[in-house]
């Protein structure tokens, strides 16, 4: 059937075309030329086509298999958590008759759930990934919940000091330090006593778990990530000495951390803030930037600069006294 066109009340123009037993609709301001017609005609034909293959939620499982093998498990295990959570009315949508409005009410659906606005952003992130892929002629423009500025909380050196004593002749003493010296869980869990020489620790390697639960050992997190970093040598012979770096399941650190920090009344924090301690304490001491990216394995400063920026405004709030301090010397004395 040839595409129909019919001028509205409005003075604008619907063009309607019926392609196996369903008919495409599109709204012109003005009188469609016949290049725009045929150009329409064409897109009902391609959606038309993507529609008896795909659902959203098939496009979804699709993109997700052919990326396997080159994501990283927690990617791939995120990517089917989106897909699974779903709604079954946009998650059933045929491909070629998704819109933006649909995605619209989707974000607007989470966002009305109680989900963060970087949960939201992520999920759209992916949504977004697999229309480019499957519906490429679908120009996205969603509006998304701004990101509200978190300011996180990173140990103090009591802090740190307190819990490190708890935990010493536990088996959390040697992952709690390696933490302090900006290692991550994933990749401290990954360490072995073969990973270390003298007192260098060589990081080369993770272990994640997926989807379903399994641990896997895989490359470090980017290519920065593979790095060099000094620990104190106690601490490499007492590794060497009991054989490994820490046995015992990832749930159990996280229940440690919570009930030693509840004995002590001091605030709550997850093992990654030590990493976040680590960068402020390196700020706080003066080493250059440069270093300190280097020695913590970021790729960027972004994340960096998020979690020693209040290291960097103590300096500059005492470098600000001390010359009040000057001023008022000269002037007030």
């Amino acid at each position: 059937m040839s595409v129909r066109t019919e001028k509205l009340p409005s003075g604008s123009y619907r063009v309607r075309k019926t392609v196996n037993g369903k008919t495409y609709t599109k709204t012109f301001k003005d009188k469609p030329s016949q290049f725009m017609l045929n150009q329409f005609e064409n897109e009902c034909l391609q959606n038309a086509r993507i529609d008896s293959i795909f659902t959203l939620k098939k496009a979804c499982q699709k993109y997700i298999a052919s990326k396997e093998a080159i994501l990283s498990p927690a990617t791939i295990k995120g990517y089917k958590s989106v897909t699974d959570c779903l709604p079954e009315r946009f998650a059933s949508i045929p491909l070629g008759s998704l819109e933006q409005s649909d995605l619209n009410e989707w974000v607007n659906e989470m966002s009305g759930n109680g989900n963060s606005p970087k949960t939201i952003r992520n999920a759209h992130g992916f949504i977004a990934s697999v229309l480019g892929v499957y519906k490429p002629q679908l120009i996205i423009r969603t509006t998304l919940p701004k990101n509200f500025k978190e300011e996180p909380y990173t140990p103090s050196d009591e802090d740190v000091k307190r819990i490190l004593e708890s935990a010493q002749g536990t088996k959390y003493e040697v992952l709690l330090i390696l933490a302090c010296y900006g290692m991550r869980r994933s990749e401290i869990l990954a360490l072995t006593p073969e990973d270390i020489d003298g007192d260098i620790v060589h990081i080369n390697k993770a272990k994640v778990i997926d989807r379903d639960n399994k641990w896997h050992t895989k490359s470090t997190k980017t290519v920065a990530s593979t790095r060099d970093i000094v620990i104190p040598q106690k601490i490499a012979d007492k590794i060497k000495e009991q054989g490994y770096v820490y046995v015992g399941s990832d749930s159990a650190i996280n229940k440690f951390l919570k009930k030693t920090q509840a004995e002590l009344e001091i605030p709550h924090f997850s093992l990654h803030k030590l990493r976040h301690y680590f960068a402020s304490k390196m700020s706080a001491l003066g080493i250059p930037e440069a270093d300190i990216l280097k020695m913590g394995g970021w790729e960027s400063d972004h994340v960096m600069k998020s979690v020693y920026r209040h290291s960097t405004l103590e300096r500059d709030n005492s470098a600000k006294r001390e010359a009040s301090a000057k001023i008022a010397k000269d002037i007030l004395s």
